[in-house]
């Protein structure tokens, strides 16, 4: 006997659930976030032409004369105290200004920055520029986040050819670094791709290029050290200095012929320039306290007003349902823009003020002072979450008396030593590389080993974190370097 069939029915039942859902108010506002000032005002010209009620906030020529006034008052002022002088003991917090702290907007619309998706993110740029292809190879070939810092200012040197005209002295200078430091890293950096780039001028660059293809012999040394002759076309006399006949000379040129010039060519379409700051910092005079003041760069960034007067105007004469709808949307579309503007930019602030504040040793006797810093420990003390931090300081930079520096290159990892002080993660990597640099070839340094003499200097780690910085490092096994170094 078969059973009967279930009973069909309905009945209704109340359940709960949550669910992050992404407006689009809220995509607006992390994309506001991730734009440089350059690229922000690119989206603010493009908002006041489809916004009829948003307009440009024009400067005020008093206000701008004052501004310099006191500007070059300040500066004046700054000269006579030496505010330059590197003094520790006066050096107070940043200082800005703190505005309004608009969190949220009407309609489901939301400029707060803090409850943002960690797992949300859009890239605006489509074509890659040379520094950043530039940087890309740097953030693979040095740990090191001091050696990242002296790249970065390295790359912003270069012309639109890819050569590097100026003496990088002056600049290890400027940064408090061994001119040594700097040496041995524009060494490595001549390797980047595109071939040639960062060369002093055009002999080194066809020189680099030569030494890839293994083509660097020394006749051809000799050509480059006479490309007057070539462009003369001295033939006899360049073949003379070369010490080759003339058809080994016209192969060398051949050769020539077949390099690049310009190895930043392929970039041409982007010029090669010096990063515009978003951010900018300068010593406040000894007269107010000392320390570092803060502020956004008022030359890039834009400002936009609603105007009210031209939304009750035409409100007016709006009739229809249609119209009146369309006035309440741009209406509302444009005092959003306006909030989520301004709490991008305290955002930005507190960021830029607070990494200002944990490098100040950096800022005050250069980079060998630069102290590891994580984005959570941004994040925590300025009561954000983790994810709003990496994308103020993404693609933005700040402007210090030691040069233009992209945010993101002021951190690096933390390990925690016996005594309880912190060592860069990048700065433990650079020590076991010194060690193993100067290894005896008959003591080569085991993993173990290397875990001794760094517990001896205060630096407690595990034997297989050792071996991974080591083939992060590409450093073979101390077997393999022990018949390396025996051959």
């Amino acid at each position: 006997m078969s059973s009967p069939p279930p009973k069909m029915g309905q009945r209704l039942d109340f359940r709960q659930s949550q669910q992050l859902v992404m407006t689009p108010q809220l995509q607006q506002a992390i994309k506001l976030l991730q734009l440089n000032n350059i690229e922000l005002a690119e989206f603010i010209e493009e908002e006041l032409a489809q916004n009829p009620l948003l307009e440009k906030a024009e400067a005020d020529p008093t206000e701008s004369a004052d501004h310099e006034k006191k500007e070059e008052i300040d500066n004046i002022q700054e000269e006579f105290d030496g505010a330059m002088q590197r003094d520790s003991g006066e050096n107070e917090a940043p200082d800005f200004d703190a505005g309004s702290s608009m969190a949220t907007v009407g309609a489901g619309g939301n400029s707060s920055f803090d409850e943002m998706d960690e797992g949300f993110e859009s890239r605006m740029s489509t074509e890659k520029t040379l520094r950043e292809h530039l940087t890309e190879q740097l953030y693979i070939t040095f740990e090191d986040n001091r050696d990242r810092v002296l790249g970065a200012l390295l790359i912003d040197q270069l012309d639109e050819a890819g050569y590097l005209r100026t003496d990088p002295k002056p600049l290890a200078e400027q940064l408090g670094a061994p001119f040594e430091r700097v040496e041995k890293l524009l060494a490595k950096m001549k390797t980047f791709d595109p071939c040639g780039v960062f060369a002093a001028d055009l002999s080194e660059c066809l020189a680099l290029q030569l030494a890839e293809k293994n083509a660097l012999d020394a006749p051809m040394k000799k050509l480059l050290e006479n490309l007057n002759l070539l462009a003369a076309h001295e033939m006899k006399k360049l073949g003379e200095a070369c010490g080759v006949n003339e058809t080994y000379l016209k192969d060398m040129i051949a050769e020539i012929k077949r390099l690049n010039p310009r190895p930043a060519g392929e970039f041409d379409h982007l010029v090669v320039q010096t990063a515009i700051p978003d951010v900018l910092m300068k010593r406040l005079p000894k007269n107010v306290g000392g320390g570092w003041r803060v502020e956004l760069n008022s030359e890039t960034l834009p400002k936009v007003l609603v105007n009210q007067t031209y939304y009750t105007e035409v409100s007016k004469s709006a009739t229809q349902k249609k119209d009146k709808e369309y006035l309440s949307e741009q209406l509302s579309s444009a005092n959003w823009l306006v909030r989520a503007l301004d709490q991008r930019a305290q955002t930005i602030l507190k960021v830029g003020a607070e990494i200002v504040e944990q490098q100040d040793a950096f800022f005050n006797y250069g980079i060998e002072f630069l102290r590891p810093l994580t984005r959570k420990e941004i994040a925590e003390v300025i009561g954000m979450h983790e994810s709003t931090v990496s994308r103020v300081t993404t693609n933005k930079f700040i402007g210090t008396p030691r040069g233009i520096f992209e945010l993101r290159f002021f951190f690096s990892t933390a390990l925690e030593g016996e005594d309880g002080t912190s060592h860069s993660s990048e700065s433990v990597k650079a020590r076991i590389r010194t060690m193993i640099d100067a290894e005896d070839p008959k003591k080569i340094l085991s993993d173990d080993k290397i875990v001794e003499m760094l517990k001896a200097d205060g630096i407690e780690l595990a034997r297989r974190t050792v071996a991974k910085y080591r083939e992060g490092l590409n450093i073979p096994s101390s077997v393999l370097r022990r018949r390396q170094k025996k051959s």
